[in-house]
């Protein structure tokens, strides 16, 4: 169902409340139970990490549910070793399905109001979740997502990069048309009955080969029908390696593809906005390998964006981004988190 802006959110809001389980709370207290899903497959190295991060979250009242996706490795065992520590902790496992089965399978058990997913490799800042529920609720019960900023994160947990610093709230359908500004799978708290009222991630995509915009394509439902809010702060370590998801290009080319047709299908309207950012996110796609040195993925890139756009204009764009790229390298920013650790007090594995 495509929300109808010609309505007013109050009358939208008492609508969702009726047809849900739930009714949508206009006030926070350390009393509000939110669901954490940890999807995880193959993740033994960082889902330790992880959990932490998530144990010593502020807001105490947490349950964590770890969907084992069929992990091949150690996964299963670290995430039991942490719950023996943490009686918050509850491990389920699925046969491999993908991240989005795994995420909903989490979302179906959880007991909460609120969910927040975060992957097995991710990190939140200690006051993630209570700076979200008071953001959440300030905004009212027309609002049924925060999301706040990430900062990138390697292998060892050191910050490399900040990601775009975007604070778009309220009704943000037009601008999530050009990208996903929220940035990640593990930047969301989100109301439970709208996710489920969207039906949703999308698992279809894996079965197209087409992994990684399911995030970005359950936020433009939930945008159709809910406001959202913001934190503006740096909450959430989002980790980027060539292993992961998001380092095979290929597959999140596709991924995107598909969804802004299925946009385009549903608003009509709005087809300028999807073509322009899909330009927008091949030239940050490629800004990225670049950075990284990804020269294969490059290469894949600058063919793709010859064929969206014509040979001149690919031309230009191919020279402003190497420029923007010499820039960034021959510049320093003494005031930039990159290099410092993204948790510089990390807990042990005691605490409850």
């Amino acid at each position: 169902m495509v929300r109808d802006r010609s309505r007013s959110d109050n009358h939208y809001a008492m609508n969702l409340s009726a047809s849900c389980r739930c009714p949508i709370r206009t006030f926070t207290s350390a009393d509000d139970l939110v669901s954490v899903i940890v999807p995880a497959y193959n993740a033994e190295n960082t889902i330790e990490e992880t959990l932490l991060s998530i144990r010593t979250q502020s807001h105490r009242n947490l349950e964590i549910i770890v969907v084992d996706d069929g992990s091949r490795d150690r996964t299963l065992d670290v995430a039991q070793q942490q719950a023996a520590f943490d009686p918050r902790i509850r491990v389920v496992s699925q046969p491999n399905g993908g991240v989005a089965a795994a995420r909903n399978l989490g979302i179906d058990l959880a007991r909460g109001n609120l969910v927040a997913p975060v992957d097995a490799d991710d990190l939140w800042r200690p006051r993630k979740l209570e700076r979200q529920l008071r953001a959440l609720y300030a905004a009212g019960p027309q609002a049924g997502l925060v999301y706040c900023w990430s900062a990138i994160i390697d292998e060892r947990s050191i910050i490399t990069a900040r990601a775009s610093n975007p604070s778009y709230t309220g009704d943000v359908l037009p601008q999530l048309f050009y990208g996903n500004f929220v940035g990640n799978g593990s930047s969301a708290l989100m109301r439970k009955e709208v996710v489920n009222a969207v039906g949703g991630y999308d698992s279809s995509l894996r079965a197209r080969e087409a992994q990684g915009c399911e995030d970005w394509k359950l936020y433009l439902l939930i945008a159709e029908r809910s406001n959202f809010a913001a934190v503006s702060d740096h909450l959430v370590g989002y980790r980027f390696s060539n292993a992961a998801m998001s380092g095979d290009v290929s597959q999140m080319l596709r991924s995107d593809a598909i969804v802004r047709e299925e946009m385009a299908g549903r608003h009509p309207d709005s087809r300028f906005e999807l073509e322009w950012g899909r330009r927008h996110y091949l030239e940050w796609l490629l800004w990225r390998e670049l950075n990284a040195q990804n020269w294969k993925n490059c290469s894949i890139l600058v063919n793709e964006s010859s064929v969206t756009a014509s040979s001149i204009r690919t031309g230009t764009r191919r020279l402003k981004l190497g420029l923007k790229f010499l820039r960034k390298k021959l510049r320093k920013d003494p005031a930039s988190l990159v290099g410092v650790p993204f948790k510089q007090d990390g807990p042990t594995v005691a605490v409850t």
